[in-house]
């Protein structure tokens, strides 16, 4: 199969120096706009499914490379040590703002939600979850920290009418 690239950071570019007024800055209604016709095309073309598969894998890639970039020089530190720092971090950046509901580390089962979350808090309630690329990513962060692989569901949504994302997330 011909491709045009493989991801990498550095595709990502110099924010700085190509934004040096704007910086990293974007409006939160034109990151969803960019997300939801992207969504929107790809179901239209290949389907729902593959649709949802392609945007969990897209966030498992992402969650690895966020991992790497931001979290590595914590991958020593103990769950709950760790588990801060990755608060830190995705509230910081504005992804949203986690909790852990229940850890059983022993069973490698977890529960944990998202709080306005970047994807869909304040979307409209339309009875199914939508965080698909959420799901991959905090797959791609554990698979990382750990070394096992993971699956994340989501279990509730904003848009099926919860205001928080929940994620029960299983070793494999």
């Amino acid at each position: 199969m011909d491709r045009n690239y493989e991801f990498n950071w550095d595709i990502i570019g110099d924010i700085d120096e190509g934004r040096p007024n704007l910086c990293d800055k974007v409006n939160l209604t034109l990151y969803r706009l960019m997300q939801y016709t992207f969504r929107d095309v790809t179901e239209q073309k290949l389907g729902t499914e593959v649709c949802n598969q392609l945007f969990y894998d897209a966030g498992y890639i992402a969650g690895k490379f966020f991992f790497d970039h931001y979290l590595t020089e914590h991958k020593d530190l103990p769950l709950n040590e760790f588990v801060a720092e990755l608060q830190r971090v995705m509230k910081e950046l504005g992804i949203g703002i986690l909790r852990i509901e229940r850890a059983e580390p022993d069973k490698g089962e977890f529960t944990l939600t998202v709080g306005e979350d970047l994807d869909c808090s304040g979307l409209p309630d339309i009875g199914i979850e939508v965080c698909n690329y959420d799901e991959g990513f905090i797959s791609g962060i554990f698979y990382k920290y750990t070394g096992q692989t993971f699956k994340a569901k989501e279990v509730d949504c904003w848009c099926s009418g919860d205001r928080t994302c929940r994620f029960d997330v299983k070793r494999i």
